[in-house]
Formats: C-alpha cells, sequence, structure tokens
C-alpha cells in the first residue's frame, strides 16, 4: 500500500486516533467503576434511590 508522501502524518494520525478513543473507553470504565462504588457506599449509609420505590416516577 503506498500512501505517497503524506505517510507519516496519515500513520502519526491513525495513531493519535487511536489512543484517544483507547484512552476514552478506558476512563468510561473507570468512571462506570467510581460510580458504582458510589452507588454502593450511598446505599449502606440508608440512602435510596428514587427509582427502587414502587409506583413513583
Amino acid at each position: 500500500m503506498d500512501l505517497g508522501p503524506h505517510a507519516a502524518f496519515i500513520w502519526i494520525s491513525y495513531a493519535a486516533v487511536t489512543v484517544t478513543v483507547t484512552g476514552l473507553i478506558l476512563w468510561l470504565i473507570a468512571d462506570g467503576r467510581k460510580q458504582a462504588a458510589d452507588l454502593e457506599a450511598l446505599e449502606r449509609q440508608g440512602v435510596k434511590r428514587r427509582s427502587s420505590s414502587p409506583g413513583v416516577r
């Protein structure tokens, strides 16, 4: 595959996108785990979610 004179720019661009998307995915996973831990801590303290009450919208 011949990318021409701009091959370095193309490969650097692909690498930057890959690093960015991978970073965002890892950040979402870490944040999801943190949010779940925070919810569990609140529930242990006795704080309940409105969505867990029957009949409440």
